[in-house]
């Protein structure tokens, strides 16, 4: 076998199944369209079923490769019908992409200022919902003797951002998460790792910015970065198939940072 066939064989994500929860709109409609590019089964988990339906039609929902299904992922009934229904498409989970939550749609002021129900919301979706995902599907990851966890934190875990307290706080319990639920599952051979993603301009970020914002944060931003020049979601991508391939069999409990050598770890 060539080395190239043998590179190959290592990343190749041919009919893998993979769940990519928040898989609708910004960073996340970006993996599931380059999984899908690679040959990847995609379960598009949203719970904007209109733009999830939408986005599966145009990856090609017709050749049986896509499946989209209207999940709350806070919700734990939710969850289980996500995980049965790509069972009953697919007939396996090989892998599955934590990457909704709520940030976009938060408004940036003091920790003082946050309502005690917005932050339970944050919560419940960030750090439950990633819990109830996870539950829904390891066991079938079991039965199968292997699979992939790729959870989504922030840099923002890293560096203590201020302005949104309760998202930097369930980022964080996200790397926390990644940690234990490694150890709880090694003997599965179910890998759990986590992204951290730097400042990045997605779709969903920049509509909930103004320009003028968009534009001092970015500067800065870049400017911080060793790589400078603003992060985009194709930069998250190649990560987040590493860890979804067999390439990274003996990776489990760490946390990779991208984010163009702002924060180094």
């Amino acid at each position: 076998m060539s080395e190239q066939t043998a590179a190959s064989r290592f990343f190749d994500l041919r009919d893998r199944v993979i769940i990519v929860t928040g898989g609708a709109v910004g960073i996340g409609r970006v993996y599931a369209e380059e999984l899908i590019a690679v040959g990847a089964r995609v379960v598009i988990a949203d719970v904007a079923a209109e733009a999830g339906q939408a986005l599966a039609q145009r990856l090609g929902n017709a050749s049986g490769q896509v499946l989209a299904v209207a999940t709350d992922i806070a919700d734990e009934q939710a969850t289980a019908r996500l995980a049965q229904a790509t069972i009953e498409r697919f007939g396996r989970i090989d892998g599955l992409v934590n990457n909704a939550s709520l940030m976009s749609a938060l408004p940036r002021r003091s920790w003082l200022e946050i309502p005690v129900e917005e932050w339970d919301r944050v919560m419940a979706v960030n750090l439950r919902g990633l819990f109830l995902c996870c539950r829904a599907v390891v066991p079938h990851m079991r039965r199968q003797g292997k699979g992939k966890i790729v959870n989504i934190s922030s840099t923002r875990a890293f560096e203590g951002s201020p302005n949104r307290l309760h998202y930097t706080t369930s980022k964080a319990g996200v790397i926390g998460f990644t940690r234990a639920v490694a150890r709880e599952v090694g003997d599965d051979r179910i890998c759990v790792n986590c992204i951290a993603p730097g400042h990045t301009r997605s779709e969903t970020q920049m509509a909930s910015s103004s320009e003028a914002y968009s534009q001092s944060v970015a500067a800065t931003f870049d400017q911080q970065r060793t790589f400078k020049r603003a992060q985009v979601p194709d930069d998250l991508v190649g990560t987040l198939m590493y860890l979804l391939s067999d390439a990274s069999d003996f990776l489990t409990g760490q946390t990779i940072v991208v984010d163009g050598g702002k924060v180094m770890n």
